[in-house]
């Protein structure tokens, strides 16, 4: 929910303004992100379609390796905090968490089967 919250301020900034987040190709990465983090939100409250899951947090956690990549080696500039962390640290961090603790609860739940 935090995921989604702050993807969301960021894309009404990028909606607001032009100027929000980064692109790729024309689409605004942070628009990407939010998708990102509805679908596995959704997929996680209806409990189906795990590969769904996987394919979006995995879709953002590329996107962010990147990106951190390419901020940490300053050939790119990520969104910062108020607290000036680059937010693709943030993001990098976060999917990489849901994909860990998703492997972890669907093991815990097969193996209460």
């Amino acid at each position: 929910i935090v995921g989604i919250i702050g993807a969301a301020g960021l894309v009404l900034e990028e909606l607001q303004t032009g100027n929000g987040c980064p692109k790729i190709g024309a689409i605004p990465v942070c628009i990407i992100i939010l998708l990102c983090f509805l679908v596995p939100f959704v997929v996680h409250l209806r409990k189906k379609l795990n590969s769904l899951y996987f394919i979006f947090t995995g879709i953002a956690w590329v996107i962010a390796i990147v990106a951190t990549v390419l901020q940490f080696t300053q050939n790119a500039e990520c969104p910062k905090t108020s607290g000036n962390i680059p937010m693709c640290y943030l993001s990098l961090l976060t999917f990489s968490t849901l994909i860990v603790l998703k492997i972890i609860y669907i093991r815990s739940y097969n193996n209460l089967k």
